[in-house]
């Protein structure tokens, strides 16, 4: 490789600066993308120079944001894009551990997502991770930017120093993400592989369901009923939210006891049982959608499919379970 680096007349650190330059203008992209998208489902026909100002990305220029969206086919004219929105050309994906996957303990499953909030008219970044087992958020982080070392590398840090302060094991977790580059970065990947965590990720929104719905509980049910006005104020805010979630919100999947009650309960060998339907990880389909999700790709039924996820994962409340369950019987 050094005869190759002599021949193009680069050096091998300045080969390898480049493409850390690119990988991460790459993530930003990626985000960009999906906030585009979200954006899109409430406003069909925003233009992308009306989303450069609303959202006011900071490692973008208003020309080149709307030359990156007429590139990646976001322009407001809808046609089909096969682009995914956290996957990256080049990188090795980890296959989903989590496939019809039994919970029985605490510390068997983290997963964690990446969101947005919009304070005063530009976005930060929201990271969480929930232990699958007991919904409790053990690390989270508020961010204004999407490098690693500002989200998933701090939220990452904090649940290890949470669960090792409790006095519990932290090795061998199964670690599930969506394909955001934040989860396969070098460092992340050191951190994971000190731990021996077995890294996963989906390939679907509802194959990382339960990360995607703490976002929805923590911005929905706290943030938004709250005057935000700066970044300061957004991470008190947080603070404050992540407590009252872990602390004060009863679950029935837990029998009506908090994330942190249900944790102590299960250390001292007294936590209430658990019915199989509610153990059980589900990552598949519901075949009454898999057919439309393979026939209709285009980012905005994407969106669509994404927003009435809260059927997929209850499905007593889905017209289509209904129908389904009554034909079989």
């Amino acid at each position: 490789m050094n005869e190759l680096y002599k021949a193009v007349g680069i050096s091998k650190q300045c080969f390898h600066q480049q493409m850390n330059r690119l990988l991460r203008k790459q993530e930003e992209h990626n985000y960009l993308v999906n906030i585009v998208y979200e954006l899109r489902s409430s406003h069909p026909t925003m233009g992308c120079r009306d989303i450069y100002y609303k959202v006011r990305p900071k490692h973008i220029g208003r020309d080149a944001f709307e030359s990156f969206c007429k590139e990646a086919g976001l322009m407001s004219r809808p046609y089909r894009n096969k682009a995914k929105t956290t996957d990256s050309k080049g990188v090795t994906r980890f296959s989903n551990l989590t496939i019809d996957l039994d919970l029985h303990s605490i510390n068997q499953l983290w997963v964690s997502d990446i969101t947005y909030f919009e304070v005063s008219g530009r976005f930060d970044y929201l990271t969480f991770i929930l232990d699958a087992f007991s919904r409790r958020i053990i690390g989270y982080s508020v961010s204004e930017n999407l490098k690693t070392e500002s989200t998933t590398l701090i939220a990452l840090n904090q649940a290890i120093r949470v669960r090792l302060k409790e006095g519990l094991k932290v090795f061998g977790i199964i670690f599930h993400s969506d394909g955001g580059g934040q989860y396969y970065d070098k460092e992340f990947l050191k951190l994971t592989k000190k731990y021996n965590f077995k890294n996963s990720m989906s390939e679907y929104a509802w194959e990382n369901g339960k990360a995607e719905r703490i976002n929805g509980v923590i911005k929905n049910n706290y943030l938004i009923h709250r005057k935000i006005s700066s970044y300061k104020e957004l991470k008190k805010e947080v603070d404050r939210s992540v407590k009252l979630y872990n602390e004060e919100k009863p679950h029935i999947s837990l029998g009506r006891k908090t994330p942190i009650e249900y944790e102590k309960l299960f250390v001292a060998g007294k936590h209430p049982k658990l019915s199989s339907q509610r153990r059980n990880i589900r990552t598949t389909v519901p075949k009454g959608l898999k057919a439309l999700w393979e026939v209709g790709k285009h980012p905005l039924l994407h969106i669509s499919l994404m927003n009435i996820r809260s059927k997929i994962f209850n499905p007593k409340r889905s017209t289509l379970f209904r129908h389904e369950h009554k034909a079989k019987g």
